[in-house]
């Protein structure tokens, strides 16, 4: 196996994946497929696996299939030495000269086809050419050590690559999905671990798409008192790659052609609105009318669904991408007045939204990860969590409670928690000890209280556990 490079920032568990796949020394051509939003680093971890590994690399570009196919047999010819491209006549003969390159060597040989939507967008016959290249009475599976490595953005081209009747369904040894970095990964990328506080906030607006540190020209803020003067140079400034990303993720990368109806959707979710019925209020449209916006926007990665443990039914939805949902906050309303340089204003009166529709939520979404992946067993009373979502529970003495975090094992509430943006106390406490009462199957829940504010006296709390930002960043 190839050590990672040190260029490459994390990504264990995706280089691990990418090394077992290239490393694979069975006769017989492989396949794996790499995807996940832009600005993940995919291009960087396939570069740096075939140069770890003397590989092939070609990257489809927005072109006719000609100008690809031309493309192929010029990075072909480089790669064997020979001094004019070569001229395939057709996918299927470049497709078979491709994975014959692992023909005759002493170990596999990576060949990857970077930005393969394009390919597949100029040439839709390509993933059927595949599959009949690696069937079993195929050339590449009897002679072959070639590992085929289709990498791209968009989810709806990569995903179906692999699903339903599609040519290659069941072809691929690896499916390998690049995600953001996760909060704590985020802190360490971002060079702010320690400043717990700053670390959130940052997060809360730019999450961890690695790219995004090179489009502040690798600049962070240092306190949280720099913060909004970062903001105002680089999200909010009209000269920064920053300030149309969020249209570009869903108008550009997501493929979606029309985007006013999926903007009006995140525009609603941002706003507050988290229920189907409400998102379709909002928008003044039929709830059926949203199926397909949603589900789009849920298949790319852009909006999660939250599960409610205790009614199945009755799902909430969230915005996954904090840039998304800074985008439609701060920027989208505000870009007459950003265009004119009015950023340091616009952040000074947005302070409140601010808090309310981003740095509080965003506490509660990281509150449910905390408590599904880094909550340990005794805090959880000795179960880990099964499921954990956001719930409303009845009460007959109010109108009901919305609870952040609800946690399940076995059928069992394990623990209720709630996130807050600021400091905690005995009311707190009280309320969750009274919503763990009305709770069915809470009996014994653990209970939690998430705080981005300084942590209290645990006498004063009665038993109810506080995890504020530094145990959220680095404890269990």
């Amino acid at each position: 196996m190839w050590p990672k490079p040190s260029s490459v920032f994390d990504r264990e568990f995706e280089w691990g994946a990418l090394t077992r796949l290239a490393g694979d020394d069975r006769l017989g051509a492989g396949l794996g497929l790499v995807y996940g939003r832009r600005r993940q680093g995919k291009t960087l971890l396939v570069e740096m696996l075939a140069e770890a590994a003397g590989g092939l690399v070609v990257a489809g570009l927005e072109q006719s299939g000609a100008q690809n196919l031309a493309a192929v047999g010029e990075r072909y010819a480089r790669f064997r030495g020979l001094r004019a491209p070569v001229a395939f006549p057709g996918w299927r003969e470049a497709v078979d000269e491709l994975l014959a390159l692992g023909e005759g060597r002493p170990g596999p040989v990576p060949v990857v086809l970077d930005e393969f939507p394009y390919l597949v967008a100029s040439a839709p016959e390509l993933p059927s050419v595949i599959q009949a290249a690696l069937s079993p009475r195929g050339r590449a599976k009897r002679r072959s050590r070639a590992r085929l490595v289709l990498c791209g953005s968009a989810f709806s081209v990569m995903e179906g690559l692999l699903g339903g009747t599609a040519p290659l369904r069941g072809r691929a040894s690896m499916e390998l999905l690049v995600h953001p970095f996760d909060f704590r990964t985020a802190a360490a990328f971002w060079e702010v671990a320690g400043e717990w506080d700053l670390a959130l906030r940052l997060h809360a607006l730019v999450g961890g798409t690695p790219a995004y540190r090179g489009f502040a020209s690798d600049r962070r803020p240092v306190s949280v008192g720099q913060l909004g003067r970062w903001v105002t140079s680089h999200l909010l400034n009209p000269a920064s790659a920053f300030f149309r990303e969020g249209r570009v993720l869903l108008a550009e990368e997501m493929g979606v052609g029309e985007p006013a109806l999926y903007l009006s959707v995140l525009a609603a979710m941002a706003g507050g609105a988290t229920r189907r019925g409400q998102i379709a209020a909002a928008l003044g449209r039929k709830e059926t009318a949203l199926a397909h916006p949603l589900r789009t926007l849920e298949e790319t990665r852009l909006i999660r669904r939250v599960v409610n443990p205790l009614h199945e039914r009755r799902s909430t939805y969230r915005i996954a991408e904090p840039m998304i949902r800074a985008h439609q906050l701060l920027i989208a309303p505000n870009e007459a007045r950003l265009t004119r340089h009015q950023g340091a204003v616009v952040w000074e009166e947005a302070q409140a939204t601010v808090e309310s529709r981003i740095y509080g939520p965003h506490l509660e979404d990281l509150a449910r990860e905390w408590t599904l992946l880094h909550a340990a067993r005794d805090t959880l009373g000795g179960e880990p969590a099964e499921t954990v979502g956001a719930a409303e529970v009845p009460c007959r003495a109010h109108r009901g409670h919305h609870v952040d975090v609800v946690a399940v094992h076995g059928g069992r509430v394990v623990a209720l928690g709630e996130a807050k943006w600021r400091p905690v106390g005995p009311a707190d406490a009280e309320r969750l000890r009274h919503i763990r009462d009305v709770t069915v199957n809470a009996g014994g829940a653990r209970l939690l209280l998430f705080t981005a504010g300084p942590r209290p006296k645990q006498q004063l709390l009665g038993g109810v556990e506080v995890v504020d930002l530094e145990r959220l960043y680095t404890g269990a």
